[in-house]
């Protein structure tokens, strides 16, 4: 009997420079991936990664571009055994990797909408200077009664970003309300406020700039209903209509991610095995710690890629 696999992708922040580059010189289907990338992008991806510096990566306009390519390299290059997917999610854009997968969006329109939202963003985030801290050790309650009152007093823009876990959350704004806050938070108990590594306030009202942007480029592209569940970050709800997709693409640049509610729900599909296609282990350390969680596997190169297909093949994928 086929397992259930289920797959999960990061967003932005898990880029680093070489992420990719061994994937595409071992798996064909994944350098084809990075070779459509260039005819989409205008720029040799490949070598970026694999050269940066840095800091060019870590700009939003090129970082956004490279993780959804490597992901879904990732996603490829494990072939056949990808096609028994019972569920999917991405965090943040890493939604449009799981919308791929599903077949809910082929990888051209995918990367131009990526690409438009990656030089969206990056335009708004020039507009007003801004940064995002992951809080460690405090609920939801705890932060906004800091969060909250310091927005009200200084007339900075802060909110809560993302709920990666019930203590785990990401708070976003103007530079200076962040790092405020993190200080303010570590007084309040925090075991540690940690400063993401992202060039702008994603998921915030600062973001707003770049909603006119983006919304262009959704509606030009071309979805249609996933093959299996693709849970939404934004309402933690699968789709069930197309409208809902391109209204939850837009939505999401300045919503909140509801990383742990799109985790339990991904869950309830009972899958067997969750992998965490991307760069970096950024996600799969979280689902570890879902109730209920099922065996969970990074692949985040080609050998592991290679490990995941033998450990499927073992257990009669």
């Amino acid at each position: 009997m086929s397992k259930r696999l289920a797959a999960i992708f990061p967003g932005q922040g898990s880029q680093s420079v070489g992420m990719g580059v061994d994937v595409a010189e071992r798996s064909p289907e994944a350098r084809r991936l990075f070779d459509l990338a260039a005819g989409v992008l205008g720029y040799d991806l490949l070598a970026l990664q694999k050269d940066g510096p840095d800091e060019r990566l870590r700009e939003t306009k090129y970082s956004q571009p490279a993780i959804f390519v490597t992901n879904v390299a990732l996603f490829a290059a494990l072939g056949e055994a990808g096609t028994h997917l019972v569920a999917s999610a991405g965090h943040s854009f890493g939604e449009f990797c799981s919308l791929y997968a599903a077949g809910a969006v082929d990888f051209e329109d995918a990367l131009r909408v990526v690409n438009e939202r990656a030089q969206a963003m990056q335009y708004a985030a020039e507009l007003a200077p801004g940064g995002m801290t992951a809080v460690l050790g405090l609920d939801e309650a705890a932060i906004r009664a800091v969060a909250e009152p310091m927005a009200a007093q200084t007339g900075l823009r802060l909110q809560l970003a993302n709920f990666n876990s019930p203590t785990q959350i990401v708070i976003s704004g103007d530079l200076a309300a962040v790092v405020a806050a993190g200080d303010a938070l570590m007084a309040a108990g925090a075991k540690r406020v940690v400063p993401l590594n992202v060039s702008g306030a994603w998921h915030s009202a600062l973001m707003e700039p770049a909603l006119g942007r983006f919304r262009e480029a959704v509606d030009r592209a071309t979805f249609s209903m996933p093959r299996f569940d693709v849970i939404s970050n934004v309402d933690a709800r699968p789709y069930r209509d197309v409208e809902s997709i391109r209204a939850n693409l837009v939505k999401s640049i300045t919503h909140e991610v509801l990383w742990h509610e799109t985790a339990a729900r991904l869950l309830e599909d009972r899958p067997d095995v969750v992998v965490e296609f991307g760069a970096g282990a950024v996600l799969s350390p979280l689902m570890k710690r879902m109730p209920g969680a099922p065996q969970v596997v990074h692949a985040g190169d080609y050998a592991s890629v290679e490990k995941l297909a033998a450990l499927l093949d073992t257990v009669g994928v």
